[in-house]
C-alpha cells in the first residue's frame, strides 16, 4: 500500500533577483524534493511588503520568481507553486497565532534587530511579527519538513514553538516541523569580493544571477579577488582562491579541473588565474544562459504562469482551509 509523502514548505522573497546562492543553497534541493515529498513552494509577497516594494514592480517580480524556479528544473506537475496573497487562509491564521505571540520575544530576533537598524526610518508592525507569519507559512500546510538555512534556523525554531504553544492549549493539530537537507552539508555560496557571500541586495558585481547576461558573467569572474600568490609550493590556498575553484567544483564539465589548479598551487605555490578565470567563467556561462533563457521564455507567457499559480493556489488552498478550520473549532470560534 503507498504511503502518503510527507509535506514540505518553503518560500522565497519577489526582492531582487535570484541568484547563485539561492540556487545552489536551495532551489537544487527542491528539485531533488519535488520526487519524494508533497511540496508546497510559494512566492512570499506580503513578507516584501514590510520593505515597501513598488506597486508597479512587484508583479513583474513575483513572475520573474515563478519562471526562474520553473526554469531552474522546479516541475509545477510535481509541486504546488503559488503566491502566498492567494492563499487568504494563511491572513486569518496569521491573526490568531499573532494571540500566542508575545512582543519581548519578537524583538529579541536576530533579524529584527538587524532591520532595525539597517532601516530605522521603517520599523513596522510588519517586521515585528515577520517570524509569526513565516511560521503560518508552514503550520497551516501542516509540514513536517522545511529547507532552511543556517540563517533561518531561529524562525524554524519559532514555528515549533507556535505548534507547540497551540496544541498544549486548545489540542494538538500541528506537527512541530523539522529542518530538512538531506544530511548535506548546506552549501553557501561566496561572494566574489571575498566578503561574506553572495547575496540578492549586496555588492552587484560580487553576486552572480541567473538573469546575469554571458558577458556579464564573464566580466564578474574576471573582477573577483584571488590572491598574488606566495610562491612558497604547498602553502595554503587563500579563502580568496578557494572560493573560486569551490564554485569551479560546482558548475564545471571539464573533468579533474579543480584538481589541476589545486595541484598547480600546491607544486608552485601560486596558479594562472587569468586561464583559471578564464575557464571558470565559460563553464558559469554554460550553466546559467540555458535558465536565463528559459526564464525568459516563460516571462513571456505569462498566460501560461498564472495557469500555473492558480492551479497551485487551488491545491494549497484546500490543504489550508481544512487546517484553518480545525483550529477554528479547537479555539472555539465555531458558532453555527
Amino acid at each position: 500500500m503507498a504511503t502518503e509523502k510527507e509535506i514540505v514548505v518553503s518560500g522565497i522573497r519577489p526582492t531582487g533577483y535570484l541568484h547563485l546562492g539561492n540556487y545552489f543553497g536551495a532551489i537544487r534541493n527542491y528539485i531533488r524534493m519535488q520526487e519524494d515529498f508533497n511540496c508546497y513552494f510559494f512566492v512570499a509577497d506580503w513578507h516584501s511588503l514590510t520593505t515597501h516594494p513598488d506597486p508597479k514592480d512587484l508583479p513583474g517580480n513575483v513572475m520573474r520568481v515563478l519562471a526562474e524556479n520553473i526554469a531552474s528544473g522546479l516541475d509545477p506537475e510535481k509541486v504546488s507553486l503559488y503566491v502566498q496573497s492567494d492563499i487568504p487562509e494563511i491572513s486569518e491564521l496569521y491573526l490568531l497565532m499573532n494571540m500566542l505571540a508575545y512582543v519581548g520575544e519578537l524583538e529579541k530576533v536576530p533579524t529584527f534587530k538587524d532591520k532595525v537598524r539597517l532601516q530605522p526610518q521603517n520599523v513596522n508592525a510588519g517586521l515585528l511579527t515577520y517570524p509569526v507569519l513565516m511560521s503560518v507559512d508552514i503550520l497551516i500546510q501542516r509540514a513536517v519538513k522545511v529547507p532552511v538555512g543556517k540563517d533561518q534556523g531561529q524562525h524554524l525554531e519559532m514555528a515549533r514553538n507556535f505548534a507547540q504553544r497551540f496544541n498544549h492549549r486548545y489540542g494538538d493539530l500541528f506537527p512541530e516541523p523539522e529542518a530538512f537537507n538531506y544530511g548535506d552539508t548546506l552549501v553557501r555560496i561566496p561572494s566574489l569580493d571575498g566578503e561574506g557571500k553572495m547575496s540578492k541586495s549586496e555588492n552587484e558585481m560580487a553576486t552572480l544571477y541567473l538573469a546575469d547576461e554571458d558577458e556579464k558573467i564573464i566580466k564578474k569572474i574576471m573582477k573577483a579577488k584571488t590572491d598574488s600568490g606566495s610562491g612558497v609550493p604547498g602553502a595554503p590556498i587563500p579563502e580568496s582562491v578557494r572560493n573560486l575553484l569551490d564554485l569551479m567544483k560546482l558548475v564545471t564539465t571539464t573533468p579533474d579541473a579543480v584538481s589541476f589548479y589545486e595541484e598547480a598551487w600546491s607544486t608552485n605555490g601560486n596558479i594562472r588565474f587569468g586561464d583559471m578565470k578564464k575557464q571558470l567563467g565559460e563553464d558559469m556561462v554554460k550553466f546559467i544562459s540555458p535558465i536565463r533563457e528559459r526564464a525568459k521564455e516563460l516571462q513571456r507567457d505569462t498566460d501560461y504562469l498564472k495557469k500555473i499559480m492558480k492551479a497551485g493556489a487551488e491545491k494549497a488552498r484546500a490543504n489550508a482551509a481544512q487546517t484553518l478550520q480545525q483550529a477554528k473549532k479547537l479555539i472555539g470560534i465555531n458558532y453555527y
